[in-house]
């Protein structure tokens, strides 16, 4: 089931009641170049819900890493090594010992930022053992927009990520009107992220 704006006090009274949920390997894919901003929020929240669950939580603040695109020439064929050697490395070793994996980016341009994207292309050459992995996902977004279409584009994208590498689908929250730190930070948006955080 598809989950937006974070996940209801229904859901997570649900799982508490089946018992202690069993520890999980999360990396968070942070996609914002400003490391204090909006995104960083909701990031934060999350981390915090989820490390009080008992998960672990790593966090890989991508724009400030060594990381470039994909050049298309398939040699990795699709499973197997890269031919650039950069940071990338540690996060295709992060994502294959994880057991839930969060993307986190500002709405740039109705879509999802150019630090994150050129992470989830490099996932070319991992593609099947992603698949394999069956992993959770989230998607954490923030946007100064806040008409009710501001993230369709960008939820369409998630959901054929989710789609393609079998992902089970935790939740999004979708930040609208989340212009500033500060308009984030009074909006209900970073509570909903540590729900989801505490939940999954």
């Amino acid at each position: 089931m598809q989950r937006r704006y974070g996940i209801c006090k229904k859901d997570i009274a649900v799982r508490q009641r089946k018992g202690v949920k069993r520890q999980m390997k999360i990396i968070v894919l942070h996609g914002s170049p400003n490391k204090k901003g909006s995104t960083s929020i909701l990031v934060e929240n999350f981390t915090r819900g989820a490390e009080e669950a008992g998960h672990s939580v790593i966090r890989f603040d991508l724009a400030d890493m060594d990381i470039r695109p994909c050049t298309g020439c398939v040699t990795c064929g699709y499973e197997g090594p890269c031919i650039l050697h950069d940071d990338n490395q540690k996060i295709r070793a992060a994502v294959l010992d994880a057991d839930m994996i969060v993307f986190a980016t500002p709405l740039y341009y109705y879509g999802m930022s150019a630090q994150l994207k050129i992470v989830i292309d490099r996932f070319c050459a991992y593609n099947s053992s992603i698949t394999r992995k069956h992993m959770k996902s989230a998607l954490l977004t923030v946007a100064w927009n806040s008409d009710n279409w501001t993230f369709d584009a960008l939820e369409s994208h998630y959901r054929t990520l989710v789609r393609y590498l079998d992902f089970q689908d935790q939740g999004m929250v979708l930040g609208r009107g989340c212009g500033t730190p500060s308009m984030t930070k009074h909006s209900q948006y970073p509570e909903m992220a540590y729900q989801l955080g505490k939940g999954v």
